[in-house]
């Protein structure tokens, strides 16, 4: 399993009529987390993209638990429990300042070859970034 862990502060912009976030920007928390998450193992998007490999998200699922407000500190856990194959899922877990879990989602993306438009494997650098977290 690969863990990562990712802080945003709220902004204004972020949040709705009554000081909350809009509930379509924790899809957008989830792709700054798993962006994050990539790069962390010296591997980016862009990189992937370089490669001719892109990866559209082909799933997302999102529990709202408790709001998270204006101008609050959030901490996303991002796991990957499966290691990756033509298909990757992430799983969030957002928190606040105390500590209160927010918010829960998932995202499942797949490996895309841009020339073909098909679904492929992953570049192979890429399954050695992430072999170790995955008893390899």
């Amino acid at each position: 399993m690969f863990s990562f862990q990712h802080q945003v502060r709220v902004r204004y912009a972020e949040t709705d009529k009554m000081g909350y976030v809009y509930y379509g920007n924790y899809a957008a928390y989830y792709e700054v987390a798993r962006t994050e998450m990539l790069r962390s193992t010296g591997f980016s998007y862009k990189e992937l993209e370089e490669m001719g490999v892109m990866m559209p998200v082909i799933d997302l699922h999102c529990q709202f638990i408790k709001a998270a407000k204006y101008d609050d500190l959030v901490t996303i856990m991002v796991y990957i429990r499966e290691k990756p194959g033509i298909r990757i899922k992430f799983e969030y877990e957002l928190f606040n300042e105390a500590g209160e879990l927010l918010n829960r989602g998932s995202t499942q993306l797949v490996f895309v070859d841009m020339e073909k438009n098909r679904p492929c494997k992953p570049p192979q650098v890429f399954q050695d970034k992430m072999a170790p977290y995955f008893g390899e």
